[in-house]
């Protein structure tokens, strides 16, 4: 009974910051867009520069500092180069589509993240899981409307900023199942998009008013916050019992989108709200089941 309440009390604590994550990104989404009219890349350098400010200063007070283990490297330099891409993809679509548009695209990366698995894991999805993927770009297509032509390529690119991000998240999911720190990746990145976008800003810096400043920096802690609280919910419990829980973030950049900038989302863009929120659902609640008749399998063989 004891060991059910610890379980449950951690499970509670991954829900508690899953959903606090996913707030933290959608107020990181929300002050992007109140930047205003920024280069991308300028508003890409900014976001992480203010996070890894944070990261380093973190690391500093850790007891191993710096130090990342020697088979992480492959695995961290996939997850810069793919994280940064769907980053930039991202900002580029936040600018051009609504919140809850380019938020809902964006969370197109866990079922890219299965996908991907089967070459960076060696993880085989079964004929279930192959479907919910399926319905998951049933419901992409109701967002994306290819008849819209040229209109379409912004919902594009913010596919590909999930595509960036799964297949992130799928190489850190090799790197951390190793050992290596979360706050170690996290500082990785940060100070590879910040070089990456470097020369860019250089060549097309933007001057920024007091306001655009506090929103860029709000931006950045929202960021970081995000990152972390990712981090520390998949401490708590597993991915598969609390990964649902991340689509609030788009309930949230609804909320901003609606009551900030009075952006309605079209019917066509809610109905694919609700298949890949349905087909992220029914994955989850399978992955539970799945898990349990072999936990049971498990138990009734150790019996024997």
């Amino acid at each position: 009974m004891d060991n059910n309440k610890i379980i449950n009390n951690k499970k509670l604590r991954g829900i508690f910051h899953i959903i606090l994550a996913a707030f933290s990104f959608s107020l990181m989404t929300l002050f992007l867009k109140l930047a205003g009219d920024l280069p991308t890349m300028q508003k890409v350098f900014f976001r992480n520069a203010v996070a890894l400010i944070m990261a380093v200063s973190l690391l500093a007070r850790s007891e191993e500092k710096f130090k990342i283990m020697k088979q992480s490297y492959r695995g961290i330099i996939c997850r810069c180069l793919f994280g940064t891409a769907g980053v930039i993809a991202n900002f580029w679509a936040i600018d051009r589509l609504g919140l809850a548009d380019s938020n809902m695209l964006n969370k197109m990366s866990p079922f890219f993240a299965m996908i991907m698995s089967i070459f960076i894991l060696k993880e085989k999805p079964n004929a279930f899981e192959w479907f919910t993927v399926v319905l998951a770009f049933i419901g992409v297509v109701f967002i994306v409307k290819p008849g819209m032509g040229l209109a379409s390529i912004p919902a594009l690119v913010g596919l590909f900023s999930g595509f960036g991000a799964g297949t992130a998240y799928a190489f850190l999911r090799s790197v951390t199942s190793k050992g290596e720190r979360g706050t170690i990746v996290v500082m990785c990145f940060s100070l590879f998009s910040t070089m990456v976008s470097l020369p860019f800003l250089l060549l097309d810096y933007h001057v920024m008013s007091t306001r655009q400043w506090i929103f860029m920096i709000l931006a950045g802690a929202a960021a970081m916050g995000g990152q972390m609280n990712i981090t520390a919910a998949y401490t708590y419990a597993p991915a598969k019992e609390i990964s649902v829980y991340d689509y609030v973030q788009v309930v949230f950049a609804a909320i901003w989108g609606i009551f900030i900038f009075s952006e309605i989302p079209d019917i066509l863009s809610c109905i694919g709200y609700v298949i890949i929120i349905g087909a992220g659902v029914i994955r989850w609640r399978y992955t539970l089941k799945k898990d349990s008749i072999e936990r049971e399998s498990e138990a009734s063989k150790q019996q024997e």
